[in-house]
């Protein structure tokens, strides 16, 4: 009797649960803490919008590009895939290799430590390190209970931030405790204000960050409805999205907080609080704060493991990485992979720097992507997009600011990624085929 196919994902995910995915990956603790430091050194509520623009005009044109990426290959593994198919299975390989040894349980980490954190803040004494790691426990049983569950609890989540963040516009805006005249002049710097092109490029730099995660989404491609048709709609629509949050957000707290006034990034936001909410402000922005990260929480863990799937069915990792179980519909194997080595990083302590050397070769490998589009198209006869040459001049930039502000993690980063190299030798006996 012939064995059985083993599961495969199913497409069961509409439009609007992959939107939310996009917004509940990208919104994170970012949008709390940067507007205060690019307003600070920015010195100018123009200057501050201009930022925000181009940074909305970058992630919207990658998501284009993404977009066009999904409907050409709608499988679950997104970056991945798409270098494989453009560069071939040596290039897809060592993205995931980053991916799976750092980045992905790394920032998992983070956010779990950041949603301890602030639980500490709300209910002083609380054990941070357990609530962590219960998080990352939880978004296991999740996609353990099965991938509409998880995706239902991250859209779930997705909308409650994104509803508290127009709430707290709209309260900041409508109440009594800001001034319009904290915009004037309009771009004209505050006096003090650091040199001008180190401000810009520090300000792109921290806005980059708080707009990255939306690329995640396209990992979900491979349970999409329609997917040629959905995701490069919902990756545009995701970060349309956020945008116009984030602008209303910084907008919100410029309007409470004199510039003048601002110190850092965690106290920029105790004041929003303190002067929106009185003496509770502060709670209430941590609860907002840990709303915010959860939802990014179960976004991520729910879409990174797909590219280990996607690697285990090229024969690129084990085969247990993309083992999908049959009642969740989820990749379990490759989601306890994560969730494993980001309970491992949570318990050892402090990891924030080992995340940093990655950040420069995660640009890197997202300029990459965009390239191999371009060379998709060109291979099929099909006119190059000018969305992909604006955004690939974007990362030009973002990687010249990274390499001269942290020239030893961004050359640390490429060191460990370049070990995956001799690494695809052993763990790669065939060459994958493409498609």
């Amino acid at each position: 009797m012939p064995e059985s196919a083993p599961p495969e994902l199913r497409r069961r995910l509409g439009l609007l649960p992959a939107t939310a995915m996009v917004v509940g990956g990208t919104i994170g603790v970012g949008i709390f803490l940067t507007p205060a430091g690019m307003a600070k050194s920015l010195g100018a509520p123009g200057l501050l919008l201009a930022v925000w623009v181009f940074q909305a005009a970058m992630a919207l044109t990658g998501a284009f590009c993404f977009g066009d990426l999904a409907a050409r290959f709608p499988q679950a593994g997104g970056g991945y895939v798409y270098l494989r198919e453009a560069f071939g299975p040596r290039i897809a390989f060592l993205y995931g290799w980053k991916c799976l040894l750092v980045l992905d349980p790394g920032l998992t980490a983070a956010l779990a430590t950041g949603a301890g954190a602030y639980a500490g803040a709300l209910v002083p004494g609380v054990p941070q390190k357990v609530v962590a790691l219960a998080a990352i426990g939880a978004v296991v049983l999740a996609n353990l209970a099965g991938v509409r569950l998880a995706t239902g609890a991250a859209w779930v989540l997705a909308v409650a931030k994104a509803g508290v963040l127009l709430l707290l516009v709209g309260v900041g805006f409508f109440g009594s405790a800001g001034d319009w005249s904290r915009f004037l002049p309009f771009f004209e710097r505050q006096p003090g204000s650091p040199a001008l092109v180190p401000a810009i490029a520090g300000a792109i730099v921290s806005g980059f960050f708080s707009f990255g995660g939306w690329w995640q989404a396209s990992n979900l491609a491979g349970e999409v409805e329609d997917a040629p048709r959905n995701m490069p709609r919902a990756l545009a629509g995701g970060v349309l999205a956020v945008t116009v949050l984030y602008v209303a957000v910084s907008a919100v707290f410029v309007f409470l907080v004199p510039l003048e006034d601002v110190t850092s990034g965690e106290t920029f936001a105790a004041q929003a609080g303190t002067a929106l909410f009185g003496a509770a402000g502060g709670a209430v922005l941590s609860a907002i704060v840990l709303l915010s990260v959860l939802g990014s929480l179960f976004a991520f863990m729910t879409t990174a493991p797909r590219v280990y799937y996607a690697m285990a069915r090229d024969g690129a990792a084990p085969a247990w990485a993309g083992a999908v179980g049959a009642r969740s519909g989820a990749p379990l194997g490759a989601v306890l992979v994560q969730a494993t080595l980001a309970a491992l990083l949570v318990a050892i302590g402090t990891f924030d720097g080992i995340v940093a050397y990655f950040v420069f070769a995660t640009v890197a490998f997202l300029g990459l992507t965009v390239a191999g589009l371009l060379k998709l198209r060109r291979g099929a006869g099909e006119p190059a997009r000018a969305s992909a040459w604006f955004f690939l001049a974007c990362i030009a930039l973002v990687l010249l600011v990274l390499g001269a502000g942290r020239p030893l993690e961004s050359a640390l980063g490429l060191v460990v990624v370049a070990l995956g190299w001799p690494a695809y030798r052993f763990f790669v006996r065939t060459e994958p085929a493409r498609g």
